[in-house]
């Protein structure tokens, strides 16, 4: 068996770690970009020091690979007009010299209300956002390059992701507080409005699927279902069965609060922009993803849940 290799930027994220961990376990030979590159967080990955921002950085690291994982965000969800374009032109440079595949996690960001409810790979961008038009620009320019050059793009999209792997997301930043065993449950959404969940593990699996099947087109998207949650009671019931706690309180989230203090809290300002995607049903249709694959790897809600809370420290009694 020939060994691959995969570049990853953003190891240290959820989705980019969960991604290398399963590129790993199926032998591929994994190289992590990090500005500290510290061997202790993963051992199975050859670190390397480096920054996303900086083309040669990206290159040098690049060299030989098949697969370039382009997980990298900026922190705090700051500053994506300055970093998030430059950061995918280093990634697609570096795949054009190598022949490369960019797999990019892609986002809801990039679709408006007319592409609601049910949304297909091919429904139109039309981002209401600031993130969003700069998100559809970037899978623009990577279209682009794989009609002008060797580079290859896997596009796969899913909804609000959770899992034990750290990162940046709703479930424990605004549904849990983490490091607790909690004592309320916020609701984000409207009251019956169904809501699209996605468990990393899930997600990272169908990635590494999709990213070594040889047969996909140049430029590739692909949806996936993950967990629906029909009318938002779903997420919120399987968390009081992972604490065996039927009675906790389910209490909308304060979107008041986090708008007063939001020209203090950068965070809370970026969340606030995407509160549109809690506020009416969006469902991405996996219909295509089904049939290359044959189904979608999907682990049971209460399982994932479980496993969540556990990793944010939410399952055992406060001391």
């Amino acid at each position: 068996m020939i060994e691959r290799t995969a570049l990853i930027l953003g190891a240290t994220g959820g989705i980019g770690g969960a991604v290398a961990r399963g590129l790993a376990a199926r032998g591929w030979r994994v190289r992590a970009l990090h500005r500290r590159p510290d061997p202790a967080r993963d051992p199975a990955f050859a670190w390397i020091g480096g920054d996303a921002m900086v083309a040669t950085d990206v290159a040098a690291a690049a060299r030989d690979a098949a697969l370039i994982v382009h997980a990298v965000n900026p922190p705090g969800y700051r500053d994506w007009d300055r970093l998030v374009l430059p950061m995918i032109d280093n990634s697609i440079a570096a795949a054009q010299a190598n022949g490369a595949r960019i797999l990019l996690p892609g986002t809801l960001y990039n679709y408006g209300p007319d592409a609601f409810p049910l949304i297909g790979e091919e429904a139109p961008q039309h981002a209401p956002t600031a993130k969003g038009r700069i998100r559809v620009e970037l899978e623009r320019r990577l279209a682009e390059a794989t009609t002008t050059g060797t580079a290859r793009a896997l596009i796969v999209r899913a909804g609000d992701f959770f899992g034990p792997q750290p990162g940046n997301n709703w479930f424990g930043q605004g549904i849990v507080r983490p490091g607790r065993r909690p004592r309320v449950i916020r609701r984000p959404g409207k009251p019956g409005v169904g809501h699209q969940w996605a468990y990393l593990p899930d997600v990272a699996e169908t990635m590494v699927r999709l990213a070594e099947r040889d047969d996909l087109e140049p430029f590739a998207r692909f949806h996936m279902d993950g967990h629906w949650d029909p009318d938002g009671s779903r997420m919120t019931d399987a968390i009081r069965r992972a604490l065996r706690a039927p009675a906790v309180p389910v209490r909308p989230l304060p979107w008041w609060a986090m708008r007063l203090a939001s020209p203090a809290v950068p965070l809370l300002r970026e969340l606030l922009e995407m509160r549109y995607l809690w506020q009416q049903p969006v469902r991405l249709d996996n219909r295509r993803l089904v049939a290359v694959l044959g189904d979608e790897p999907r682990t049971p809600l209460d399982t994932a849940v479980r496993a969540t809370l556990a990793a944010l420290g939410c399952l055992a009694e406060r001391a």
